[in-house]
């Protein structure tokens, strides 16, 4: 009997054996579980971060990244179409002086150029012809007719920034033509003059000067068109 009690015994310390045991796979299963839930949890932070970063970086290509190359107000657009002119200062001063265009359109200040050279001929015309009237000269008389063939000119290449269909290449070229030769105009006109020995007083001087210098620039701009359009992120017609 004792040794039927001991197996007894025995037995019963095996079963709390065992049911000590148990619990413990359930416990290994826990803590893999949650590692596997940590596991998930941070690869879909990972995920959502890097969706995030994708989107803005997508969104920062999207946006017009020449806009800081881009003249911003009517100073620095005005900087930057004299920039090419022969004689930006004077460029500068003109179009600064009439608040010129605030659209930033090449177009537009090649149109204001284009009016301050024909004023300024205007000017000079009627100077010559108030001389050619108190003492006509042959020389006068023919610079008075190079200059009516001057504005002419001029006159048309305003009418052509002003068509319908914009400034198309072929009217760009229409336009350097016709400034190129107003500027042939007035060297004929001093070749003229100088030939007959006659001395301009200082103001004929000044303003065949500005007028020299305006019509310069706005060959320039005409010139140089499509390569201001571009600084301006404009698309040529």
């Amino acid at each position: 009997m004792a040794s039927v009690n001991h197996f007894k015994g025995y037995d019963k310390i095996s079963q709390s054996h065992l049911e000590n045991q148990n619990p413990r796979p359930k416990t290994a299963a826990r803590r893999s579980s949650a590692a596997t839930t940590t596991i998930i949890v941070i690869s879909a932070i990972l995920l959502f971060t890097l969706v995030v970063a994708l989107t803005l970086a997508v969104s920062m290509l999207k946006q017009p990244i020449q806009d800081n190359k881009h003249p911003v107000d009517s100073a620095e657009s005005i900087r930057t179409v004299c920039n090419v002119t022969r004689y930006p200062e004077s460029c500068l001063a003109a179009l600064s002086s009439l608040n010129a265009s605030k659209s930033g359109d090449p177009e537009a200040f090649l149109d204001l150029s284009l009016r301050i050279s024909i004023t300024r001929l205007s000017n000079l015309s009627s100077s010559l012809r108030s001389l050619n009237d108190l003492r006509p000269q042959p020389a006068l008389k023919d610079c008075l007719t190079l200059f009516d063939d001057a504005l002419s000119r001029l006159n048309d290449s305003v009418s052509a920034t002003k068509a319908e269909l914009g400034l198309t290449e072929e009217k760009m070229s229409d336009i350097q033509t016709w400034i190129s030769a107003a500027m042939t105009d007035q060297d004929t006109c001093n070749d003229g003059l100088e030939e007959m020995g006659w001395t301009a007083g200082d103001e004929v001087k000044s303003q065949a000067q500005s007028f020299k210098e305006s019509v310069s620039n706005s060959l320039a701009i005409v010139a140089n068109m499509q390569n201001l359009e571009q600084k301006f992120g404009l698309t040529r017609h």
